[in-house]
């Protein structure tokens, strides 16, 4: 008789994160526009902590659409969770703050994927009072600071997320001055193809050069507007036509954030 196969591994349970809330804030102002496609490892998620500073991630989970969604659910609840230890107060060293932070999501993110997991991640900490922005950048896309004196790029300065359980990561500092603008993409703004190049991170700097924006939703909207434009112009050999599945370069989540000082 032949026995049927049974897993005596329970199954494993997934979540999905909650949805964000953009929080309204008297000193700066904040959007976010995601265009979905197959993957759904695009994550953002924002957070105030006492002293009047704003926290806030963006991610580009690697792998299957359930296991990214799963682990944006654990770096929501980590960060939210977490942040309470690591910014008690207002006095808090927002560099070493935020150094720990990124030191347990990351251990987290290990876990929960169960070995390693390429997790590119942009973690900030602005203070409104101060009107510093403190972040690290983990293998993200560079960030781009737009003011008065021109645009300036915010590299990564350390390792995705999820690939090593000690992994540390140095803190960055900028200011934002009245009316600057800080612009985050996800990796699917820049690899988007059209006329057979990408558009790249240049063309995402070249956009805020080149425009002048009153409010952080428009920021986002000219963005994601121009890579849509950007992918339907035609390349030397046909129209550009993207299906997933299909063709050597297959569409991905377009993630769009902007954060802007405002004026007095």
């Amino acid at each position: 008789m032949r026995i049927p196969f049974t897993n005596s591994e329970p199954a494993k349970t997934l979540r999905q994160p909650q949805p964000s809330c953009i929080p309204i804030l008297p000193a700066v102002e904040i959007s976010a526009r995601y265009r979905g496609a197959r993957i759904g490892g695009d994550f953002f998620d924002f957070l105030t902590v006492p002293g009047d500073k704003l926290l806030f991630i963006l991610m580009d989970i690697a792998g299957r659409r359930e296991n990214a969604l799963n682990i944006a659910a654990v770096v929501q609840s980590c960060l939210r969770e977490y942040s309470a230890h690591h910014f008690p107060n207002a006095s808090v060293e927002d560099s070493l703050a935020l150094t720990g932070l990124v030191l347990e999501i990351n251990r987290e993110i290990m876990a929960a994927s169960g070995g390693v997991c390429n997790a590119p991640a942009f973690l900030g900490c602005y203070d409104q009072g101060l009107t510093t922005l403190t972040y690290i950048n983990a293998g993200h896309t560079p960030g781009i600071l737009k003011d008065a004196q021109g645009t300036l790029l915010l590299a990564a300065n350390g390792l995705p997320l999820g690939l090593f359980s000690h992994a540390t990561h140095d803190t960055q500092y900028c200011a934002l001055a009245p009316g600057a603008i800080l612009a985050l993409v996800s990796r699917g703004i820049v690899e988007d193809h059209g006329e057979g190049q990408e558009f790249g991170i240049e063309g995402v700097e070249r956009l805020l050069a080149e425009r002048e924006f009153t409010t952080a939703e428009g920021v986002c909207n000219a963005i994601l507007g121009a890579v849509s434009h950007f992918e339907r112009k035609p390349n030397i050999f046909s129209p550009a036509l993207q299906l997933a599945g299909l063709g050597p370069h297959e569409p991905n989540d377009l993630t769009a954030l902007a954060m802007l000082r405002k004026r007095p």
